[in-house]
Parts: structure tokens; C-alpha cells; sequence
């Protein structure tokens, strides 16, 4: 590629990430969106028209093009895979969102397929860059607060998803807790003990669709710490997103967001503030720009991601022993990938 010129981009996927990605890429100063793969085409010409790409229908159609840099999958969970390995054979850099895939046995396969590779590839956990969220883990690795003993995660959605994405997502902890799992190793990355519990407390088609609404996760890191994850499907105060990190000497933690800092005080109560950010695409909006700045530097650089693919691995595997603690009330032991 030359330095010269913008990376050229394909975009897999039109849906609702496929926009926030697409949105991002057009107006990031070193990359140009050239393509947008969606075998529904409407969508993809659509959002094209706003962005100045070409909308296709196949990946056949972005893999023909040589002067392709760079892939950014946000296609439907069951495409990813095979659009990792088509990446990865014809050496074009890949960000794929998360999971992997839903089959922890296909994403071994794939990791198998692609050892030993060089092009650039990035999972998509963008809560690691976070301005927030990244700024307390790096004073935790600075040593601000002694040892880690203790780091509690809450991640509360604002209303449970469609009943038909419930349908098809793998269940909440592939789904939703996934993040927060990743967000653990984060900090912790070497887990060695998960276990979880689930309830069904508001959403009927959630429940019929045998999952929860509902879950607690604790995991062990193998230093002894203890990592608490609480996770729900609904939030009627907006989108519930903390973090607290414990050390030996003292504490750090990360709060909600709200669109501005005022707060009102009056007979009727005090510190009255505005609801906190509706929903993740405004909470972590800045997270996705950064995310796309370190991969765009990544490619240009031909330097490896970070998170990566062996994350998107541990973060599933922690998801399906979750599942497992879940169900059958045992600890899960973590071995070694």
C-alpha cells in the first residue's frame, strides 16, 4: 500500500453496526470506504449513497479488487469465520465484531487455519478503548491503588433486544456478557475458575427462548483475584455501564454517562440529573473512533492488534463456562488454550 493514499475499506454488513463503522471510516482522515458487502443490497446501497462507496453483493466482488487494505466485518455472527479466513488468505487486514463465532469448536478451527499469520487482524471489543474504562486499567498497571484484589462489572442494557435477536444471538452470555468477559481480561488476563447464575425476572420471550434476562458471574484470576460481573437485560434509568477496581491501596472506579453534568436541587430532592445515555452506540461512540484509529494504525504500520484473535478465543471460552456454571450450578475449571 502506499502511504500516500487512504486505505481502502470494505465494509461487510449494513445493519445497524454496519452503520456506526460506515459513519466512522468516512469521516476517518486515513481511510476510505470503497465498498459495502450485504447480500441484502437495498441496505448496502442505501448507506453507500451517504458514504460515497460502492454497494455489492458478495464478498467475491471485495476480495476481486487488488487494491483492497483492509476489511471491517460487522456482517451477522454466522458470516465471520469465513470472512476472517478469506481475509487472512488474501493478506488484507480484518476488524471483525464480535463473537468470533457462536462454536467455540469452528473458532479453534479457524485459529488452526490462519496460525502463524502476519495480516493484522482486530476483534471488536471496543470497550478496552474507552477513554474511561482505559484510562483506570492503565493506572491499575501503573500500580496507583498497590495489588488487584477485587474488580466488579456492571453492564446493564437499557430494554432486552427484539424477540428475534434474542432468537438467534446464543444467549446472554455470548452476547452481552461477552464484553464484560473481555473487559476481565482486560484486566486480569489469565483466568483460571468461572462461575455463574441466571435468573428470568421480567421478560417473558426471553425466558421461552431459554435464556436469561438475567446473570451474575464471578471468575479467579490465577494471582487470587476476584471478578464480579453483573449483567441484565433492561435498565429503566438508561444504559448502566460501571467499573471498580480494589487494590491493596485503594480504590478506582468508572461511572455512568450522562449527556450533560448539570444537576438541580430543589424541595423535591437533590443531585437531580439528566437519564444516563440512552444506549451503546452513544455511550461508547468514542470507543468505536479510537477502536478504528489503533486498527487503521495497525494496518499502516503492519504491526499486531490488540484485542485479538486469541481474545476473541478466551472471551468465548469464558462465555461457554459461564453457560456451563450457569446451567449445571458447578465451578468451571479454565485450562489452557
Amino acid at each position: 500500500m502506499s502511504a500516500n493514499r487512504p486505505l481502502k475499506v470494505a465494509l461487510f454488513g449494513s445493519g445497524r453496526i454496519g452503520q456506526v463503522h460506515a459513519r466512522n471510516i468516512a469521516d476517518h482522515p486515513d481511510l476510505e470506504l470503497a465498498w459495502i458487502a450485504d447480500p441484502f443490497i437495498k441496505g448496502a446501497q442505501a448507506l453507500a449513497a451517504t458514504t460515497g462507496a460502492q454497494a455489492v453483493e458478495t464478498a467475491d466482488e471485495v476480495f476481486a479488487n487488488p487494491d483492497l487494505d483492509a476489511v471491517i466485518i460487522g456482517s451477522p455472527t454466522s458470516t465471520h469465520v469465513d470472512l476472517i479466513s478469506r481475509a487472512v488468505a488474501a493478506g488484507v487486514a480484518a476488524l471483525c465484531e464480535k463473537p468470533i463465532d457462536l462454536d467455540i469448536d469452528r473458532v479453534r478451527a479457524c485459529r488452526d487455519q490462519i496460525r502463524g499469520t502476519r495480516t493484522p487482524l482486530m476483534l471488536g471489543f471496543n470497550r478496552r478503548f474507552d477513554p474511561n474504562f482505559a484510562s483506570l486499567r492503565a493506572r491499575v498497571e501503573a500500580g496507583e491503588i498497590g495489588r488487584l484484589e477485587q474488580l466488579t462489572i456492571i453492564s446493564r442494557d437499557p430494554a432486552p433486544a427484539p424477540k428475534e435477536y434474542i432468537e438467534t444471538s446464543g444467549g446472554i452470555f455470548r452476547d452481552q456478557s461477552i464484553h464484560d468477559l473481555d473487559m476481565a481480561r482486560f484486566f486480569v488476563p489469565d483466568i483460571i475458575e468461572v462461575s455463574a447464575t441466571g435468573a428470568n425476572v421480567f421478560c417473558d420471550y426471553i425466558e421461552q427462548a431459554g435464556d436469561f434476562d438475567s446473570v451474575v458471574i464471578n471468575l479467579r484470576g490465577r494471582g487470587g483475584e476476584l471478578i464480579t460481573i453483573i449483567n441484565s437485560r433492561h435498565s429503566a434509568y438508561g444504559h448502566d455501564q460501571r467499573l471498580e477496581a480494589f487494590g491493596s491501596d485503594g480504590l478506582l472506579t468508572a461511572g455512568n454517562m450522562a449527556p450533560t453534568t448539570v444537576r438541580k436541587y430543589s424541595a423535591a430532592g437533590t443531585e437531580e440529573s439528566d437519564a444516563y445515555l440512552p444506549f451503546f452506540l452513544e455511550r461508547y461512540g468514542q470507543a468505536y473512533r479510537n477502536e478504528l484509529d489503533s486498527f487503521a494504525r495497525s494496518v499502516r504500520e503492519g504491526t499486531s492488534c490488540s484485542p485479538g484473535f486469541d481474545d476473541g478465543v478466551m472471551a468465548l471460552v469464558l462465555a461457554d463456562a459461564a453457560e456451563e456454571s450457569a446451567r449445571s450450578g458447578r465451578v468451571v475449571k479454565i485450562g489452557e488454550e
